[in-house]
């Protein structure tokens, strides 16, 4: 049977959103978050990000900046014990119509490439209509999280996902019960 794996939005998921993050000093991880990974890693499940990251393809910060923010992330979660097995982005504009931008599965294609993992036994976990959409179009289970713009997703009712959580420790704990049974 191949390892399931947890997909995560970064901004406002794990990390605080900050409106198009182009620095590296105002990482900061929402609370719990950590906490959260560690469970899903403690469940023997893998833990991805996959992320749309316009700021490279509007020119605001270079891929190589991209990697310190994303090494900063990395480096805040193992502080907390917490570990993830990739971080997958895309880089491109909205009006760039990339296969790679959520919610389309270029990422997610690409992330089943290294990892092997059966998109439909996934878990997908974000505070945005795509990232619902992008979950339902993997055959996912979703959850929306009322951290970063989840609440005004959850009242603008664009989307059905599967659970609404405050947190992603919240959809932890539902997965752990959705497992043990």
């Amino acid at each position: 049977m191949k390892k399931r794996f947890v997909i995560l939005d970064r901004d406002g998921t794990i990390i605080i959103d900050k409106d198009h993050l182009t620095e590296v000093s105002k990482v900061e991880l929402i609370p719990n978050a950590a906490k959260a990974i560690k469970k899903f890693k403690d469940m023997d499940l893998g833990v991805i990000i996959v992320t749309n990251q316009t700021v490279i393809g509007n020119g605001q910060i270079s891929l190589k900046y991209l990697e310190l923010i994303h090494k900063r992330i990395s480096e805040l979660l193992l502080e907390e014990g917490a570990t993830i097995d990739g971080i997958y982005f895309c880089p491109h504009k909205v009006e760039d119509n990339c296969f790679c931008r959520k919610p389309k599965l270029g990422l997610i294609e690409q992330a089943l490439k290294e990892h092997d993992f059966d998109s439909e036994q996934c878990f997908v976990i974000g505070d945005k209509a795509l990232d619902i959409e992008l979950g339902q179009a993997m055959g996912a289970k979703t959850f929306l999280v009322r951290t970063g713009y989840g609440t005004e997703v959850e009242k603008e009712i664009k989307v059905k996902p599967d659970y609404m959580v405050d947190d992603i420790l919240e959809a932890a704990e539902i997965i752990h019960q959705q497992l043990q049974s």
